[in-house]
C-alpha cells in the first residue's frame, strides 16, 4: 500500500507514524511545503519569552529521523500542486530544485492545516506585519523585534494565539497592545468568566482594547474605528484562521460553506480514497451533533490516528469533539470544555449554571487560592453540558474531569458522586466539581433560587434589597454600595430587619454562607429570597475591567480578589 500525506505537522506526521506502526510494509511519503516537519506549533509563542530558549527546539523530528526511525520519507520544501483523482496521482513541486513531478497513491491523506486570516486594513502594507503559524514565522518575528530593537507591539485578535503572543511579549519586556473587535477575548469562555483574564492582562500591563476594530495603519500606529491610535513598531495579526483547503477544492472534494473539507466519521472525504484530518476539516460536535470547525492540536492527533486505523482496515468509533482547551494568562490558569452558556442560548438548549468559588486546596495549605468554577447543565435533565475554571491553581485538572464526564453522557448527579483523589496539598475533600454539582442538584430540585453576577449592577441601580451576610470586619473593608450588612452569625436575631414584601438578594464572599442564609430565611417563612452566585469575589472580578476601561462608577466601595 502506498500512502501519500500532504502536510507534515500535527495531523500529517501523526498519521504517518500510526500507519507505520500498523503496517511495516506500507510505503509512506509526507510532503511538506515548509522547511520543517513535526514541530510544536502550540509552543511557538513561548519562544518570545525565552521559555523555549532556542528556535530549533521547536522542531520535534527531521526528515532523517523519520527515515531512520520510521522508514518514512518526509520531503520538506515540496508543495503538492494538484490531485488527479481519476489517475490517483498528485503533482508535486520540489521548491529547492524548481522541478515538478508526479507520484502515485493508493490512499491520500490531506493535512494542510489552516492559513492565518489577513483582514483588509488601509495602509497595512506600510507596517511590519507578522503571523504566528510556523517555525519560520516565529523565527522571523523574533529576529525582527530583537534586531530592530522594537519596544511596542500591537497584537490584533484575542483568540488563543493572540493572547499567548501578548502574554509572552510582556514577559519578555515589551509594551503590548491587544485589540479585539468582539466584546471579549477568548470566546471559549463566557463573558462573566473571561473578565478574570481580562483583569489579569490589564494588571500585567497589556493595553487591552475590546469592542473596537482596526480600520487603518498610519504614522506607525494602528487606527481603530473609535479613533483610538495604538503606537507600534510591529503588528501581529492573530484574528483567526481559515482552512487551507484550496487543493481539496481544486480536486472537487466536498467543502462546507466556510471552506472546510467535509469528511465522514472515518475521516474520508467525498472521495473514498482520500482522507483529511486537522484544522482544514469539519467535524461533529459531541454534544449537539452539529458540524463545527475545531483548529486544535489534540483533536488533530486523534483524527490522524483514526484515519490511519481506517486505512489499515481497523474499526473507527468517532464520538465527536467537545472542544476542551486550556490557556495560561500570566499567573492564571484557565480551562474550558463543552458548551458555554452563550452557545447554549444560541442553540436553544435550556440550561442553568452553578458558579462556585471554592479554594483550590485545603485553606491551611501554602499557596491555596480561589478557584472560579462554572458548571453548565441542561434543564431539567441535569446532563452536564460544559465547564469553565480559572485559578492561579490547577484549573485544567478540574475541567478534564468534566470533559471525561461529558464524553460518557454524565449528569450533575454523576459529577456530585465522583470519587476524586484528595489530599490537602492537592484539593479539598469536596472538590470544585463535586461542589458545583451539589449546587446544580439543589437548583434542579428547587431548593433555592439564584441571580448571577451580571445582574447585580441592575439590582443596585434599581434600589433592590441586597444583604451582605459576611462578618462586620469583612463588610467594613469593602462592600456593594447599597448592601445592608446582616452577618450570618446575627441573621436569626435580626429577622425583623428583612423585608418580606419584596425580593431579597443575599451574598457573602463566595456564595456558601449566603446559601445557608437563604435556606434559613426560607425556613422562617421568607419566600422571595435569592442567592447571588459567585458572590462578592465573582462580582469584583466581573465589574473591574469595565469599571477601569470605561471609567464608570463602581458598585462596590472597594474590590476584593482574594
Amino acid at each position: 500500500m502506498r500512502v501519500l500525506i500532504v502536510g507534515g505537522v500535527a495531523g500529517g506526521a501523526s498519521t504517518a507514524a500510526r500507519l507505520r506502526r500498523l503496517d511495516e510494509s506500507a510505503e509512506v511519503i509526507i510532503f511538506e511545503k515548509g522547511p520543517y516537519v513535526s514541530y510544536s506549533n502550540c509552543c511557538l509563542p513561548y519562544r518570545l519569552s525565552e521559555a523555549v530558549d532556542e528556535t530549533d527546539k521547536l522542531v520535534l523530528m527531521n526528515p532523517a529521523q523519520f527515515a531512520s526511525q520510521y522508514n518514512i520519507q518526509a520531503r520538506v520544501g515540496h508543495e503538492v500542486l494538484s490531485i488527479d483523482r481519476a489517475g490517483k496521482t498528485v503533482r508535486v513541486k520540489d521548491l529547492a530544485q524548481n522541478r515538478e513531478y508526479e507520484e502515485q497513491y493508493d490512499k491520500l491523506v490531506l493535512a494542510p492545516g489552516a492559513d492565518a486570516v489577513m483582514p483588509p486594513v488601509k495602509g497595512i502594507e506600510n507596517a511590519k506585519v507578522f503571523t504566528i503559524k510556523t517555525v519560520v514565522d516565529i523565527a522571523n518575528f523574533y529576529g525582527f523585534i530583537k534586531g530592530e530593537d522594537v519596544k511596542q507591539v500591537a497584537v490584533v485578535g484575542g483568540g488563543f494565539i493572540g493572547v499567548e503572543v501578548a502574554v509572552n511579549l510582556v514577559e519578555a519586556g515589551y509594551q503590548v497592545s491587544l485589540v479585539e473587535a468582539m466584546p471579549q477575548i477568548l470566546n471559549t469562555y463566557d463573558y462573566d468568566m473571561v473578565q478574570i483574564l481580562q483583569k489579569e492582562m490589564l494588571d500585567k500591563g497589556v493595553n487591552l482594547i475590546v469592542g473596537d476594530k482596526v480600520s487603518a495603519y498610519e504614522d506607525s500606529s494602528l487606527v481603530l474605528e473609535s479613533g483610538t491610535k495604538v503606537a507600534c513598531g510591529a503588528v501581529v495579526m492573530a484574528v483567526g484562521v481559515k482552512p487551507a483547503s484550496g487543493l481539496a477544492a481544486a480536486a472537487g472534494l466536498a467543502l462546507n460553506d466556510r471552506g472546510a473539507i467535509k469528511v465522514d466519521p472515518n475521516y474520508r472525504t467525498s472521495d473514498p480514497d482520500i482522507y483529511a484530518v486537522g484544522d482544514a476539516i469539519e467535524v461533529s460536535h459531541g454534544i449537539t451533533g452539529k458540524p463545527l470547525m475545531l483548529p486544535l492540536a489534540g483533536p488533530a492527533q486523534k483524527q490522524a490516528r483514526q484515519a490511519a486505523d481506517h486505512i489499515c482496515g481497523r474499526t473507527v468509533r468517532n464520538t465527536g469533539y467537545i472542544g476542551s482547551s486550556c490557556i495560561k494568562v500570566f499567573d492564571y490558569n484557565a480551562a474550558s470544555t463543552g458548551l458555554t452558556a452563550a452557545q447554549c442560548e444560541k442553540a436553544g438548549i435550556p440550561y442553568d449554571i452553578a458558579y462556585v468559588v471554592p479554594q483550590d486546596r485545603v485553606g491551611l495549605m501554602p499557596g491555596n487560592c480561589p478557584l472560579h468554577y462554572k458548571l453548565i447543565f441542561e434543564v431539567p435533565s441535569g446532563r452536564v453540558l460544559g465547564a469553565q475554571a480559572i485559578s492561579k491553581g490547577d484549573a485544567p485538572k478540574r475541567v478534564d474531569i468534566v470533559a471525561t464526564l461529558i464524553k460518557f453522557g454524565g449528569t450533575v448527579d454523576d459529577l456530585r458522586d465522583l470519587e476524586l483523589c484528595y489530599a490537602p496539598p492537592f484539593s479539598t475533600a469536596k472538590d470544585a466539581g463535586n461542589h458545583a454539582a451539589l449546587v446544580a442538584c439543589n437548583l434542579l430540585q428547587g431548593t433555592f433560587r439564584q441571580v448571577r453576577v451580571d445582574q447585580v449592577r441592575e439590582l443596585v441601580e434599581s434600589g433592590a434589597c441586597i444583604i451582605d451576610v459576611r462578618e462586620e470586619n469583612e463588610y467594613a473593608l469593602s462592600h456593594i454600595t447599597t448592601a445592608v450588612n446582616i452577618p450570618l452569625s446575627q441573621l436569626r436575631q435580626r429577622l425583623d430587619e428583612i423585608p418580606k414584601d419584596r425580593p431579597v438578594y443575599l451574598h457573602c464572599r463566595s456564595s456558601q454562607r449566603s446559601y445557608n442564609a437563604v435556606l434559613a430565611l426560607q425556613s422562617h417563612g421568607f419566600r422571595n429570597v435569592y442567592n447571588i452566585s459567585g458572590s462578592f469575589l465573582g462580582l469584583c472580578f466581573y465589574e473591574y475591567f469595565n469599571d477601569v476601561t470605561q471609567k464608570r462608577a463602581p458598585i462596590v466601595t472597594g474590590y476584593n480578589f482574594n
